[in-house]
């Protein structure tokens, strides 16, 4: 049964601003949106809607894949790799090739264990639900963070399709070691551009035959990427979670250096200053950045149709700030818009075929919430 929640707006103002304008206030007013409880979930962390709307595969951290089904029970699937569960690490992301109607393939990523620490993995399977048990098979293991290190934070793996199915994206955090973001022999603190296969595409903007992982390099300079997705222009976005403060929305382009560990527009936690973007400086500024932090959690673009005033625009999940955020954007830059009280951490922000916006809350008992017009 589907309970309709009530949830209270606070009282809370954002601070918004580019590296090239003042600080200002964005809307935190009553929420245009009725909230409705759909299921529970220990901690969850993605999720992706099949093409029947009535489904959709929500990653467990822990390491389970579950898939949820309106008209049923919430089932887990079977066959999912072991995961290096702890921190911030375990199942992360998931989602589904572009023609997954025909060849049932998705992709998750997850952290496993592995010699000199841990590390991210992206693998590719096939979703087998004819036995009446949903199965993983064929399972490949596609890509890997290079090299694996010590602790067990800021893995990103967040993974996107790039509009016309040829390429897979994948954000690569820099695990709380800053250096590799700047490191070419290294894909930490990268976005990533690979075939579905895991091959490495020749015209990557850092090609080189003999060093496949400088190959695989689409962009640079990233600390902990948490959400990426295409926009009805084919333009990529990620957001990331700054250091103390300074986290950042960026438009992703080919080649270029975001900063990270040189400029940040936060300052490290243990209060060192870390230069801000400055313009000349030779990086990439974000297109909007928030200080204080909102502690971004996914990044989801909206085109649907249930609300029509959200079209164009870039939803982000708020963790420590537990907030969901909305970004106009307009060509290439950016609008911040509204920033809601959401009482509760926000992992996962997703839209459903029929236009919904759906959320994961962070945690051992997260909700997946559908927000629909209010009547």
């Amino acid at each position: 049964m589907l309970r309709a929640l009530s949830l209270t707006a606070a009282s809370l103002v954002a601070v918004a601003c580019t590296p090239s304008t003042s600080n200002a206030e964005v809307s935190t007013g009553s929420k245009p949106f009725a909230v409705t409880e759909i299921a529970t979930f220990n901690e969850p962390w993605a999720m992706t809607f099949l093409p029947e709307f009535n489904q959709a595969l929500v990653t467990e951290k822990g390491g389970k894949l579950m898939l949820w089904e309106s008209e049923g029970p919430v089932v887990e699937v079977k066959g999912v790799p072991k995961v290096a569960y702890g921190g911030q690490g375990g199942l992360g992301d998931v989602v589904l090739h572009p023609d997954f109607a025909n060849n049932r393939t998705i992709y998750i990523s997850y952290a496993e264990a592995g010699e000199g620490g841990y590390g991210a993995a992206v693998a590719s399977a096939k979703l087998d639900s004819e036995n009446g048990e949903p199965t993983l098979k064929d399972i490949k293991v596609i890509w890997r963070q290079v090299p694996k290190v010590e602790g067990r934070g800021h893995y990103g793996h967040r993974l996107a399709f790039s509009p016309d199915g040829k390429y897979l994206f994948i954000a690569s955090g820099e695990r709380q070691k800053f250096d590799p973001a700047q490191d070419m022999n290294s894909n930490l603190g990268k976005v990533l551009r690979i075939f579905p296969d895991g091959g490495i595409p020749k015209d990557n903007p850092f090609y080189d035959a003999s060093n496949p992982v400088k190959s695989q390099i689409w962009s640079l300079g990233h600390r902990n990427p948490l959400g990426l997705t295409f926009d009805d222009k084919g333009q990529l976005w990620n957001q990331e979670m700054g250091p103390r403060h300074g986290d950042e929305l960026n438009l992703v382009k080919r080649g270029a250096n975001y900063g990270y560990p040189k400029v940040s527009n936060g300052n490290h936690y243990d209060g060192r200053d870390i230069p801000d973007h400055k313009p000349g400086d030779g990086f990439e500024a974000p297109k909007a950045f928030w200080d204080p932090a909102i502690s971004p959690g996914g990044l989801m673009y909206y085109n649907g149709d249930l609300f029509p005033a959200w079209k164009g625009s870039l939803f982000l999940g708020g963790l420590g700030g537990e907030v969901l955020v909305r970004v106009k954007v307009n060509g290439d830059t950016v609008e911040k818009a509204d920033h809601w009280p959401m009482d509760a951490r926000i992992r996962e922000v997703e839209q459903s075929p029929d236009g919904a916006v759906w959320v994961l809350e962070d945690g051992e008992k997260g909700r997946l919430l559908k927000l629909t017009p209010k009547k």
